[in-house]
């Protein structure tokens, strides 16, 4: 089994001795604000589906959410996360050859390579602080069946308009553009960047409702495309593949109106300020480089001397959490992403963050762990006493 998305909260959790929730979690990129009001009272409300079967087909799933987005049902499937959908990817459409838009999410090579392709990536470069350059993607393309384009892109937050998108996908009518727009809520004006209605036959539209309204938990995905690329995938993928409360989170959500578009504002309101904040904060550190961000996290090169890995461990030992975003395919070992959520843990990350750069310019070296703060555990029991390991990190 492929396994381990960013930071493992859980395997940390278990070498500090102490419960997830008492790590502030930096490394994953729900929305600090949610679930939205009323979703968690809702589902307490309704807990007695979890003593019935799902629906088999997720129908009214796939209908309420469709009247969400306001297009026909027909061209709506709803899956285990955007996870299962995108490893059914390969296997659905019969890919060939696969272009990845890179940096990003390695699960789409991962799914490609689970089907015995070996995927081609077009990395975006750092100098351009890893903006696609359209016109050079169009002509790498050639060859290809299938691109993937993360849109808002993970974990470098990059952000291509939909008219530029749309432009690039007419121009190629025999390619097929997988667009995942998970992190898309995020984005200030997000209403109208959406591909799901730009009504091309050769797009796939990958929508998340697990990131902007907090609920990673409950596993719901959905992909929104062609009637006959949707009938495709539902010949291919398995019953009950939705859970009841995951079902049932989607009924309140569609039905939310007004409040769940507030909701969603005043998200990206937040996230405006804090990653403001965090720019503030990390401006002096010497040779620390932010890159822009439209999403829920940012990027972060370190100054030179200083790994993503040391990084990680002398958080980690401090009971924050963030990415380390060394096996990210076109990024190196001095990369790290954070999501910010408050500014009591800005304070905290940043403070670390200038301690040890400061550290490593003085001594030329990678600063050392200090033991005491590893052999406490969160709620006081005796932890681990040996090096906490960065390898919580493998996508």
């Amino acid at each position: 089994m492929i396994g381990g998305h960013g930071g493992n909260i859980y395997d940390l959790a278990r070498e500090l001795g102490c419960h997830p929730t008492d790590i502030i979690d930096l490394s994953s990129n729900v929305n600090p604000l949610g679930p939205p009001p009323g979703l968690c009272d809702y589902l307490s409300q309704h807990m007695e589906v979890i003593g019935l079967l799902p629906e088999v087909d997720n129908r009214g799933t796939i209908q309420g959410y469709a009247e969400h987005l306001g297009v026909p049902p027909e061209r709506v499937i709803a899956g285990n996360g955007t996870t299962q959908l995108i490893y059914s990817i390969p296997r659905v459409l019969n890919v060939k050859k696969a272009l990845i838009v890179g940096p990003t999410y390695s699960d789409y090579a991962d799914a490609c390579r689970m089907h015995g392709i070996a995927p081609a990536f077009f990395l975006c470069p750092e100098p351009q602080e890893f903006r696609p350059d359209i016109d050079r993607l169009e002509k790498e393309i050639a060859g290809a069946d299938t691109v993937f384009i993360c849109n808002p892109n993970n974990p470098t937050g990059t952000f291509i308009p939909a008219e530029r998108l749309k432009w690039l996908c007419l121009r190629n009518p025999e390619v097929r553009f997988i667009v995942d727009e998970s992190y898309l809520p995020f984005v200030i004006g997000s209403e109208t960047e959406s591909l799901v209605a730009c009504g091309l036959e050769n797009v796939l539209v990958l929508q998340s409702i697990s990131k902007i309204y907090r609920i990673p938990g409950l596993r719901v995905g959905f992909l929104v495309a062609y009637p006959a690329t949707i009938a495709a995938f539902a010949a291919c993928l398995w019953p009950w593949s939705v859970n009841s409360l995951g079902q049932a989170a989607v009924r309140f959500l569609v039905k939310a109106g007004p409040a769940l578009g507030a909701f969603v504002a005043e998200t990206q309101t937040y996230l405006e300020r804090r990653r403001q904040e965090l720019r503030q904060h990390l401006r002096p550190i010497p040779g620390l480089k932010l890159y822009p961000s439209t999403t829920s996290f940012m990027l972060i090169r370190l100054p030179e001397g200083l790994s993503a890995a040391t990084v990680w461990s002398h958080l980690a030992e401090e009971r924050i959490l963030i990415r380390n975003c060394s096996n990210f395919q076109g990024l190196s070992d001095r990369f790290i992403r954070i999501s910010p959520k408050n500014s009591e843990a800005t304070g905290r990350v940043t403070e670390r963050l200038a301690e040890l750069a400061a550290q490593s310019s003085r001594t030329g070296a990678a600063p050392q762990r200090r033991s005491s703060r590893r052999s406490q555990g969160c709620h006081g029991e005796v932890g681990s006493s040996r090096p906490i390991s960065a390898s919580h990190n493998k996508k």
